[in-house]
């Protein structure tokens, strides 16, 4: 899609220009990402400031109730058909909750979108070239970047917990699909030029993750500048406690465990959500003939610009 040539399901077609055109409100907020960059962080992060730090609703009420999924649809329209078509191969106590499952994936998110009072706190992995060209000069867009090999790897993860992408080959097969533009929303480092090259619009905020999770109250404090919001010590203090990763990762309303029971995600327990949330992790998958193809891969893609990735300074 697009000059870029983005890698889409083929259901996106269907909605690309519905998407496009979506009305913006001045009062939007949406987190914007390429999957596994630390989106679900930034977004927790993102609510709670805009909410005046209100951590009973936030761990009450899910996040993907918070965030619309503005795409979620594409992943799912495809797979919906083929698991109708096999219904009967389920057993048949969770073919109820399978159908429901079904439902909420593939229901139009811009209808919800339209009918939800404002505030509205959206997400999307959509490339910036594919939302309304008028979304920062109207609404607020926090995107988040993360260093490829470590999207890579998390997104290999991904790919083998939810059962939408059935992903069986190893790291290395993976690798290959990914730098060579044959994975849903690549080529990433175009993803991420495209709002780097809109940084220093004051309706955008460019994040990388691994700034996130070095100096977390540094974040926060960008964050709530860009929302114009005033954080006091003791919020300050939940904040990071909230978004460590030892309690985001037992928190259910993040944590995403619940889709299990409705068959979207594996029923192995060595796969979740959220893993490990650590930089530089990409380091435990990579022999040094990747390593040394990932560094070409990164320079020749950012020679034609000045973005940097922290961990590749």
């Amino acid at each position: 899609m697009g000059p870029k040539g983005y890698v889409m399901p083929r259901a996106y077609k269907e909605q690309a220009e519905s998407i496009y055109n979506l009305p913006i409100r001045p009062s939007d907020i949406y987190v914007a990402s390429y999957q596994r960059a630390g989106t679900t962080l930034t977004q927790e992060l993102v609510w709670l400031l805009a909410n005046d730090c209100d951590f009973e609703t936030a761990l009450a009420v899910p996040i993907t109730h918070r965030y619309p999924f503005l795409e979620i649809f594409m992943f799912y329209i495809e797979w919906k058909k083929e698991r109708l078509a096999n219904i009967h191969q389920v057993e048949e106590s969770k073919r109820e909750n399978l159908i429901k499952a079904m439902e909420v994936m593939t229901q139009p998110v811009l209808e919800k979108l339209a009918s939800m009072p404002s505030p509205r706190f959206i997400k999307t992995h959509l490339p910036m070239c594919c939302l309304n060209p008028t979304i920062v000069d109207t609404a607020k867009v926090v995107y988040v970047a993360r260093d490829p090999r470590d999207i890579a790897v998390s997104a290999y993860h991904h790919a083998r917990l939810f059962t939408v992408f059935d992903f069986g080959g190893t790291f290395k097969e993976f690798w290959h699909l990914f730098t060579n533009n044959r994975f849903p929303m690549t080529p990433y480092l175009e993803h991420v030029k495209e709002a780097w090259n809109l940084r220093h619009h004051p309706n955008m905020l460019f994040l990388f993750y691994e700034e996130l999770t070095k100096d977390l109250k540094a974040s926060i404090n960008r964050v709530a500048d860009f929302l114009g919001k005033q954080v006091t010590e003791e919020q300050m203090a939940r904040l990071c406690d909230h978004l460590s990763f030892e309690n985001f990762k037992k928190n259910k309303s993040v944590n995403y465990e619940g889709l299990r029971d409705y068959g979207l995600m594996t029923p192995r327990k060595d796969e979740v959500f959220i893993r490990r949330g650590k930089a530089g992790g990409w380091r435990d998958y990579f022999d040094e003939e990747m390593t040394q193809q990932a560094d070409k891969w990164i320079e020749d893609n950012l020679k034609d610009t000045d973005l940097r990735f922290p961990t590749t300074k």
